[in-house]
């Protein structure tokens, strides 16, 4: 690996989970300079995630929350979302359907939430919407691409779902890059992960909520556990010529840590120092 995934590895964002451990664990372990994304629950609801988001600004991160499409009321909640998160200081959101079934309102996706948010005045500097290397469980590829053709004018980068293989990482960039979506991609990359402490966390999520997490990502669990395990630097190694070059359009990575925020940070820590001696 060479000097462009170091680029990358300090370009980076990391994905917590707003459980009751996680602001001390990103206060001690993650650098101010860094990316902080807080996901959102249809278990638990949007308010973890808000409240969360509004601490970690006022500690003086770059936080970015997860409002998923799915979980917002109608135009009166998303109003008083972005009131809220205005008032924080946060001018960057993700924004993905969202799981919720059945919605907690009248939203069933994310494009109708950017075109209001458009009607709004655009209150974010920056909106993130997602985008799916491997199929989607429930929506055809060439239907992903397309939503995120259609979403380009309201949002201004893409985060890719979780991939374990570079040569379809590889090829899903070059699809949506022909299509002429030409947003900023940030690739998402499993950190660290034990596979004995993804399955806790997955438990502490919440009972509905894990096993949802289990049923949707069981090819995760059999990765993590064959011979050798995972490592993200393989898949790094593996993808860096996809990810590298200029053509790609990749930002920087989104670091899914599932709450192992010291470990992960430990790797980019030493990924790093190994990369530019």
């Amino acid at each position: 690996m060479g000097a462009g995934i170091g680029t990358l590895l300090r370009n980076v964002r990391y994905e917590v989970l707003p459980a009751k451990a996680t602001e001390d664990k990103v206060l001690a372990h993650v650098p101010r300079d860094a990316v902080v994304t807080v996901t959102a629950s249809p278990v638990k609801g949007l308010e973890p995630t808000l409240g969360l988001a509004t601490r970690l600004s006022a500690h003086g991160y770059r936080v970015v929350p997860h409002v998923p499409a799915r979980l917002l009321r109608d135009e009166v909640h998303l109003k008083e979302v972005v009131d809220r998160l205005r008032a924080a200081r946060v001018d960057d959101v993700f924004l993905p359907a969202g799981d919720a079934d059945p919605p907690a309102g009248v939203y069933d996706g994310a494009l109708p939430v950017l075109r209001a948010l458009s009607e709004l005045g655009r209150p974010f500097a920056r909106v993130g919407v997602t985008g799916y290397p491997e199929s989607h469980p429930l929506i055809h590829d060439d239907v992903t691409i397309q939503a995120m053709w259609d979403k380009r004018e309201h949002a201004t980068y893409i985060v890719s779902n979780l991939c374990f293989d570079a040569r379809v990482l590889g090829e899903w960039i070059g699809r949506i890059r022909r299509r002429k979506v030409t947003l900023p991609v940030h690739v998402g990359v499993a950190g660290p992960v034990q596979r004995a402490k993804l399955l806790s966390m997955a438990t502490k999520i919440g009972v509905g909520e894990s096993t949802r997490f289990l049923t949707k990502h069981a090819s995760w669990f059999l990765r993590f556990a064959a011979p050798g395990g995972y490592a993200p630097e393989r898949l790094l190694a593996r993808a860096e010529e996809a990810l590298t070059a200029p053509s790609a359009g990749v930002a920087g990575l989104h670091l899914y840590t599932f709450n192992q925020i010291a470990e992960t940070e430990k790797w980019r820590r030493a990924l790093l120092e190994r990369l530019e001696g």
